[in-house]
């Protein structure tokens, strides 16, 4: 027989049983039958015919396994009649079912919520054909390069000089036009905020510009009319079109297919829908979050005028000194990226030479190529180790919830000896045995794996909402694919070959002679009371492990919270404005924000208003060179310092002391001498034993100005919450010639903020109805919304502590039972002979407690180790904080005390005669 008739009759045997079962039995009683009528014909009796011809032909049973066995399709009754059992097995003891999925469920559902965050802000790729073909460029310059003007991401290097991802505009065009070594090059730029009037509603958006071959070299098709292209790319202004996003659509137009075609307002500037993007694309800048409209680069100099750098030019098209496009490939196939590198170096240096002026120093920067099918995805540099913690964290909740069940199930092996003496006496082998054990592991695990799915997709948002902010909406819905299912099936068949190992070899130990006898196996109970007391001992270090986490991120957001901030935060109500460049270009702006102070300040309920360029405590600061009176600038480099554009207000709104000199006043004008206000940590640093009132300072890089210093501040945190104050002056921001391109307005107010929003966007509209009002939340909020990473951590591994304490509480609980049931002639014998019911529960106690302390003892290096690890996590205390250790193992160890107390109550209450009969 071929081998695939081989595998169609197994297939038939297996899927189509019963049919196949019939036509054997009609088989069998034909052959039954024929012998017995030649058997007849002979003379032979009939009946004496039928038991002769059974007895020679055998059973219909026999011959039906016999088939069943040539056919191959024996294991899949085995296996199906070992699942049976199990299933019967669990139904017997409902309680230890619910116990053992219940654990299951919640260590699976955890590692499963974790497990959905993390692949979707970490391994989601882009919406595109082929992602993984894609490659985003960046390159890397030594200290004195010619890379001094960046908009977008950068870092320094540990020896000195950056890296960034930005180009030049002319640089692409350059690399573009003689790139041999990619299929295509194509740029792109996101854009934060941008207005967009529909109907006469202004909102603010996300954007993305892109060059005329972005759509074609990314293989996109907008569902809905066309993408940008070539065409629309050309000379500055000549693609005033946009194509939007499904989102977008489905929200202004209602999935209208009249919208290709119409009119809508970017920044003030009438621009054409020609296309609506496939549900589900993201952009090439990264798989979270979706820009509501792409537009062509052509339309830069005009809707999104100047680089927020202090340039005087309009257009970064042939802006040379600017770098901020960000630049990806497809590779062609069957290169290798070291050969596209090496061609596209040269290309750059060319490049550079070309559009940059140079001289004998200048160091050109080193290109280099990165995956790009997730983009650039900055969430990755700042999530993959938090998240990579968590996903650890939860994985010693499922080991625990693993050892916690190979203990249950130790136990039951050992109460079902007699069970499979029996089936080992009647032939089992030792395989089958093992095999049995297995099948009702792995359907526990199964079980509590589809428990867990449940549990995870019912709480699928927890993580994206508490990394949400307060005031917007999610910042991505988790979404289940295949990944997480079989994320879901793999965490479940491991954990049941995990914890059904130890039980299933333990049922194979089994002495047939000794099993079938009531007093057996007192070896065997030794060797299960020492496996199941090292499982415990093994639950206590993990458990003490997570506990001690959870006390380091909770200690870590507690300090956070009561960190001083050097300003009161309370009653102090936060928005945004934006106003379009087109309209509000440079020092154009400054006017609407002092026309907008006085409206907001004769609100009523409201009792100042303060303007700052960047909120504090929102993670963005202000960098600018700072030169102090009597120093010259360093062709190498100069010192930098925080700086940020205020409204006069600003120090009594935010209740940030004057320590020395003032604060801003109406002789500060725009006309008047440049002033600033520097905080105690700048005096310190640059004017040390000085009195810096009235000293000066250089600043700007492109434009150097000189600067008063009027006043000096107290100390208050600007960036996060983390970093310690950091020298930092502040100027007015009616002094800054290029404005305020996006401020903050505070309010001291003790008025609810729903309240009070319509009131503010009245107030903003009717100076300008084009102006959409951003982001309105509390002070507090902003605060609470800088510490979100935190308070993940410290809920998550809350409840992971919380779930550990539950889980060795009920291990030590099982482990003390059961030992306490098996001993019960000793402790009957003990107390016939006189030992108080007190000494007798101090014995059990006692026992629970070394558990404990050996538990404790292996957890604590095991947390040492895990505080290496989440140091840079930390806030306010060590990785190896005493007081946290300490918590931790009395926590533990009451814990234990608790679980055994009823254990020991019963051992104490024994009655010797009962203990003495019963045995």
């Amino acid at each position: 027989m071929s081998l695939g008739s081989r595998i169609a009759t197994w297939w038939r045997a297996v899927s189509e049983r019963d049919e196949v079962d019939r036509q054997v039995k009609e088989e069998f009683e034909f052959h039954i039958e024929s012998y017995v009528e030649d058997l007849m014909r002979s003379g032979v009796p009939r009946e004496q015919a039928l038991r002769q011809a059974r007895a020679e032909l055998g059973s219909l049973a026999a011959g039906r396994e016999k088939c069943r066995a040539a056919w191959g399709s024996r294991l899949m009754d085995e296996l199906w009649a070992d699942l049976r059992y199990a299933l019967r097995m669990l139904g017997r003891s409902p309680g230890f079912a619910a116990i053992a999925v219940g654990s299951l469920a919640l260590g699976i559902g955890v590692n499963t919520v974790i497990f959905t965050a993390a692949q979707h802000m970490l391994l989601d790729r882009l919406a595109v054909p082929h992602p993984e073909q894609l490659r985003l460029l960046w390159w890397t310059e030594p200290h004195l390069g010619v890379v001094e003007s960046m908009w977008g991401w950068f870092d320094d290097l540990p020896g000195g000089g950056q890296t960034s991802t930005s180009f030049s505009y002319p640089v692409y065009q350059q690399l573009r036009k003689q790139s041999s070594a990619m299929e295509s090059l194509f740029a792109f730029k996101p854009l934060d905020r941008q207005t967009v009037t529909v109907d006469g509603h202004p909102e603010a958006v996300e954007a993305e510009m892109v060059s005329g071959n972005y759509y074609s070299s990314l293989g996109v098709r907008p569902q809905l009319g066309r993408g940008i292209q070539e065409s629309d790319d050309g000379s500055p202004g000549s693609g005033p079109v946009v194509v939007i996003s499904d989102r977008f659509w489905m929200k202004e137009f209602a999935r209208s297919a009249n919208v290709i075609g119409k009119t809508i307002l970017v920044n003030v500037t009438p621009m054409t829908i020609v296309g609506v993007n496939p549900r589900g694309f993201t952009g090439a800048y990264s798989a979270q979050g979706t820009p509501d409209i792409f537009l062509p680069f052509s339309m830069q100099p005009i809707v999104v005028p100047g680089n927020f750098t202090g340039s005087a030019s309009s257009s970064l098209l042939t802006n040379i000194d600017e770098w901020w496009v960000l630049v990806m490939g497809r590779m062609k196939p069957g290169l290798s990226d070291r050969t596209a590198v090496a061609s596209l170096n040269v290309l750059l240096d060319a490049a550079v030479r070309a559009t940059m002026p140079m001289n004998r120093d200048s160091q050109i920067p080193k290109l280099l190529m990165t995956d790009g099918s997730r983009g650039q995805n900055p969430a990755a540099e700042g999530l993959a180790k938090p998240i990579s913690v968590l996903l650890g964290l939860g994985g010693f909740v499922l080991l625990l919830a693993c050892a916690n069940l190979a203990n249950l199930l130790l136990a039951r092996a050992s109460a079902r000896r007699r069970e499979m003496s029996v089936r080992l006496a009647l032939g089992a082998g030792r395989w089958r045995i093992l095999r049995q054990m297995m099948t009702e592991s792995l359907l526990l695990s199964l079980l509590g794996g589809i428990a867990g799915l449940m549990l995870a997709y019912a709480v699928r948002n927890a993580i994206p909402r508490m990394m949400s902010d307060s005031w917007a909406p999610p910042a991505f819905s988790a979404r289940f694919d295949w990944r997480i299912f079989g994320f879901a099936a793999g965490v479940s068949i491991v954990t049941g070959l995990i914890f059904g190992l130890a039980p299933a070899w333990e049922a194979t130990r089994v002495q047939v002679s000794s099993g079938l006898k009531d007093s057996a196996q007192t070896a065997s109970h030794r060797r299960r009371g020492l496996a199941g007391k090292t499982i415990v001992v093994i639950e206590v270090a993990l458990s003490m492990l997570l506990v001690v986490g959870a006390g380091l991120f909770v200690q870590t957001l507690i300090q956070l919270e009561h960190a001083r901030l050097g300003f009161r935060p309370d009653n102090l109500l936060l928005f945004e404005l934006q106003p379009p460049q087109t309209r509000y270009r440079d020092a154009a702006n400054i006017p609407l924000y002092r026309q907008l102070e006085q409206k907001l300040s004769a609100i009523p309920g409201i009792q100042s208003v303060a303007l700052t360029g960047l909120p504090l405590i929102d993670g963005n600061v202000m960098i600018h060179t700072f030169i102090s009176e009597g120093q010259q600038r360093k062709p190498e480099g100069n010192p930098v310092v925080l700086s940020n554009d205020v409204g006069e207000s600003f120090f009594s709104t935010y209740r940030i002391p004057i320590v020395a000199g003032r604060g801003f006043n109406a002789s500060d004008t725009e006309t008047s001498r440049k002033v600033a206000v520097v905080n105690e940590s700048l005096a310190k640093k640059y004017f040390p034993r000085l009195n810096p009132i009235g000293r000066t300072f250089e600043t700007g890089f492109h434009e150097p100005v000189r600067i008063e210093i009027v006043g000096v501040c107290g100390d208050a945190k600007y960036d996060r919450v983390r970093k310690d104050p950091e020298p930092t002056y502040y100027a007015p921001y009616w002094q800054n010639k290029h404005g305020v391109q996006q401020a903050t307005f505070a309010l001291a107010t003790r008025l609810d903020a729903k309240t009070l929003a319509p009131t503010l966007r009245q107030a903003v509209q009717s100076v300008d109805r084009n102006l959409p009002v951003l982001d309105v939340r509390t002070q507090d909020e902003q605060i609470a919304a800088s510490m979100q990473h935190e308070r993940v951590f410290a809920n998550l591994t809350a409840a992971f502590g919380a779930l550990a304490l539950i889980l060795a509480c009920i291990g030590i609980y099982g482990i003390m039972a059961w030992t306490v049931s098996r001993r019960t002639l000793e402790i009957g014998i003990r107390i016939a002979v006189g030992a108080p019911s007190e000494q007798v529960q101090a014995m059990v106690l006692r026992e629970a407690a070394w558990m404990t302390s050996l538990g404790v003892a292996a957890g604590v290096g095991g947390a040492l180790a895990l505080g290496r690890v989440v140091a840079s996590l930390l806030y306010g205390l060590k990785a190896w904080d005493p007081a946290t250790f300490a918590g931790s193992a009395t926590m533990l160890i009451l814990v234990a005390l608790g679980a055994s107390w009823i254990p020991a109550r019963r051992a104490a209450g024994v009655d010797p005669i009962r203990a003495l009969r019963h045995e």
